[in-house]
């Protein structure tokens, strides 16, 4: 049975915690002796907090005995991305810059978690400062795709989607700035959200670029994403009884989010749009030119926050990080102002065309990425390969972040390739109902 509980959704894991069927000790152990066990394992986890899962998982099983368990996810275990502090536990982002950064006390986020019963396994590698949507870190390490070992897993919670893809976690929290939720969650066949810029705390996590950084979760099913989005804010879960497409409006965004759009990613799509109408959801197709401004801001907004965040520590020490990486960052070193304002007063008024004229749909849909998983022995060796795989993995993602829109991917039925649906500001709880139904519809 152990065995079964590796591959289960963190809802049904819970449910059998309050049957009393599943031992939280029993559970977490499990777990981490399938991570301790593991060939990927130093790959994907920066390390395994044995101690304190174990002691949350003992705490979780006297609830359960006692019937006061605080959560239906309470006794169930998940992984963190490394940029969440942990106490005690280091907390470097990737990096060789934050080598030996011990955090004295837990992230905001960690700590609602963990005051709903949720049992902390320990810190999983990301891309370096979080700074990529490949998942490519030369500097600590690179986990797999669950779909191709000799692939990179998508960025920059790369760590996070694999230890949930290959049955090392139940779930687990990452941050999304620019697509870092969505990519690793699409490239490895997860449910992946991002959440409204602002919604969940940040505090205690190491930051990218705080007008974009948000933090959500990578689980198995869209039922999961709705109760760990509830376990990172203290708050109850989005009720998904009786989620329908019947008559749902759903918009496909044509502006930008198929341009050099690989031949698997494009069948997936139409596959799964097919899918959505057979279950009775409107679909119609525009373009929305106001994308394609937006995206032409990014270098600016992306790039100059994160140099002036960072720019201290890189350049005492710059030759400790990967080289693309270094660069990417440099590319926002000499802004000026009056262009960086400008592009965000630009932005402010993209954001508000996009309500206006995506106002009459529940959703747009899109193709969760263009391309698959790059191979990363070439990202490697072939600079001009790594540059254009980089800004194509978070060319559609980056739309929403652009926006300050919440948004969900969930897996087709081609490996590697998601559907991402995108929805107003702080409109999580109608999306994950949107997102159950097409759930079912794309199974």
């Amino acid at each position: 049975m152990s065995d079964t509980w590796l591959t289960m959704t963190a809802t049904d894991l819970g449910r059998g915690i309050g049957k009393g069927d599943i031992d939280p000790v029993a559970l977490t152990q499990t777990y981490l002796d399938a991570a301790k066990a593991h060939d990927f394992t130093h790959r994907i986890y920066t390390t395994l907090t044995e101690d304190r899962a174990l002691s949350e998982a003992r705490a979780a099983a006297d609830r359960a005995k006692l019937g006061l368990r605080r959560s239906l996810l309470d006794g169930v275990p998940i992984s963190w991305k490394d940029l969440f502090d942990s106490a005690g536990t280091a907390t470097e982002a990737g990096s060789k810059l934050l080598e030996g950064r011990v955090p004295d006390t837990d992230a905001e986020t960690l700590r609602n978690a963990t005051g709903q019963g949720l049992v902390c396994l320990g810190k999983t590698h990301m891309s370096e400062l979080a700074f990529s949507g490949l998942g490519l870190n030369p500097s600590t390490a690179t986990p797999p795709c669950v779909n191709d070992h000799d692939a990179v897993p998508g960025g920059s919670s790369s760590g996070s989607a694999a230890s949930v893809a290959f049955g090392l976690a139940a779930g687990s929290i990452g941050s999304d700035t620019g697509g870092s939720v969505r990519i690793p969650s699409a490239w490895n066949d997860l449910v992946g959200l991002k959440t409204t810029i602002g919604r969940v705390s940040v505090k205690g996590s190491v930051p990218l670029c705080a007008r974009f950084d948000t933090v959500g979760p990578l689980c198995r099913s869209v039922e999961d994403a709705a109760h760990l989005l509830a376990a990172l804010e203290g708050t109850k879960p989005a009720d998904l009884r009786g989620a329908s497409l019947d008559n749902a409006r759903l918009l496909v965004l044509e502006t930008a989010a198929f341009d050099d759009i690989r031949d698997a990613p494009q069948k997936a799509f139409r596959s799964a749009e097919k899918r959505l109408k057979r279950a009775g959801a409107q679909i119609t197709r525009a373009e929305i030119p106001e994308v394609a401004d937006a995206l032409a801001l990014s270098p600016i907004l992306f790039a100059t926050e994160a140099y002036a965040q960072w720019q201290d520590v890189i350049e005492a020490n710059p030759s400790a990080m990967f080289p693309e990486i270094l660069d990417r960052f440099r590319s926002g070193k000499d802004t000026l102002a009056r262009d960086f304002l400008g592009a965000w007063h630009r932005l402010h008024a993209l954001q508000q065309i996009w309500l206006e004229k995506t106002a009459g749909y529940d959703a747009v849909i899109l193709p969760s990425s263009p391309i698959l998983p790059p191979n990363l022995e070439r990202l490697m060796t072939d600079s001009d390969y790594y540059v254009t795989e980089n800004l194509l993995s978070l060319r559609n993602t980056r739309i929403g972040n652009l926006m300050g829109l919440a948004g969900l991917t969930l897996p087709t039925d081609v490996p590697s390739a998601g559907i991402m649906f995108l929805s107003a500001p702080n409109s999580e709880e109608k999306l994950l109902r949107l997102g159950a139904a097409a759930e079912a519809a794309l199974a």
